[in-house]
């Protein structure tokens, strides 16, 4: 029995996309760059938000550019009402009743540790992560499985009794580096040709399946 629960944020717990496009395409009009579509958006997310940036400007992503809509982007992100993110149905009643359980509970994300914690103390006040472990520019981002890594020597829980819940190949890379099984959630925003990675005991489209391995 699986004893440690690790979920992605974005696109699994919580739906923010639309709230980091509006600041992105406000970010690339501010410095005269094109702007993408929220599909555009959604083949680039995964990876650290210099990743992301790199990716958004495409043949445009040199060092200074990517400084620059980085350092206006996080202006205007963490001084919007994010009032167009919400957690996923069901995510919240789902938490409840893995900590009834007994089941510890933590968060790996590429999103900085800072505004995952202002996200979980608004959305998740009820819920006690072991950890949350965003990201660290000292650190290799996700797929590095170092996040993973430093939650389960603070749980004190072993790989094997432990299973990541994530939505795309970056959480998919990010169990597998870690030795851990991963269930991927169809609500969020992967590829539906990732869901056939041979690493992934699940697919699911509704978060009360995930409470049957614990």
């Amino acid at each position: 029995m699986k004893k440690l629960a690790i979920f992605d944020f974005d696109g699994t717990l919580v739906n923010s996309v639309n709230d980091v496009i509006i600041c992105f395409n406000k970010a690339l009009t501010k410095h005269n760059l094109p702007t993408l579509t929220q599909k555009e958006y959604y083949n680039r997310l995964g990876g650290n938000i210099d990743q992301m940036i790199s990716q958004i400007l495409k043949n445009k992503n040199t060092q200074k550019n990517i400084t620059q809509i980085k350092n206006t982007y996080l202006n205007l992100y963490y001084n919007s009402k994010k009032e167009n993110t919400q957690p996923y149905p069901k995510a919240h009643e789902t938490l409840i009743k893995l900590q009834n359980k007994n089941i510890k509970i933590a968060i790996n994300s590429n999103r900085y540790t800072d505004s995952l914690e202002s996200f979980t103390n608004k959305f998740f006040p009820d819920i006690k992560f072991i950890s949350i472990e965003g990201h660290n520019t000292e650190n290799p981002s996700k797929p590095s499985p170092i996040g993973v890594n430093k939650i389960l020597k603070k749980a004190q829980i072993l790989p094997k009794e432990t299973i990541y819940i994530g939505d795309s190949k970056t959480d998919i890379e990010t169990a597998k580096n870690a030795g851990i099984d991963c269930i991927i959630v169809k609500w969020g925003y992967g590829n539906k040709n990732d869901w056939e990675n041979k690493h992934i005991i699940d697919c699911i489209d509704n978060f009360s399946q995930i409470l049957k391995y614990f």
